[in-house]
């Protein structure tokens, strides 16, 4: 699980971070980035979504995110995030293209996401 620090939760950090307009697009994943970094030892706070238009199953719903939030944490983990430790926000949000995908392809979407952040 993704630990407390780096989870983004209140609803004006979700507008604010969508309100950027900076998002890239691959696989049924969509990654909003949010503003740059002022402070470089500031933690990058993240965001998983899934909407209900997405798939009417919350299990569907709730297994993407699942599996998008672990292939963050095992990213964050190893260290290779790269740029997106760069900006303040990140929301992932899965569409119903991404629905069925098993662990290894989100994890290669979520990655190649994360390597166009510049």
């Amino acid at each position: 699980m993704l630990p407390k620090e780096y989870r983004l939760k209140k609803k004006a950090a979700f507008a604010a971070t969508y309100r950027i307009k900076n998002s890239f697009y691959r696989g049924g994943i969509v990654l909003f980035a949010g503003i740059k970094k002022k402070e470089p030892d500031t933690v990058t706070k993240v965001g998983f979504v899934v909407s209900k238009k997405t798939h009417k199953r919350a299990v569907k719903r709730n297994r993407l995110k699942r599996l998008m939030r672990e292939s963050y944490r095992l990213m964050l983990k190893s260290g290779e995030l790269g740029n997106s430790q760069d900006y303040m926000s990140l929301i992932f949000v899965g569409y119903d293209k991404a629905v069925g995908k098993n662990f290894d392809e989100i994890n290669s979407d979520i990655k190649h996401l994360i390597k166009e952040l510049k």
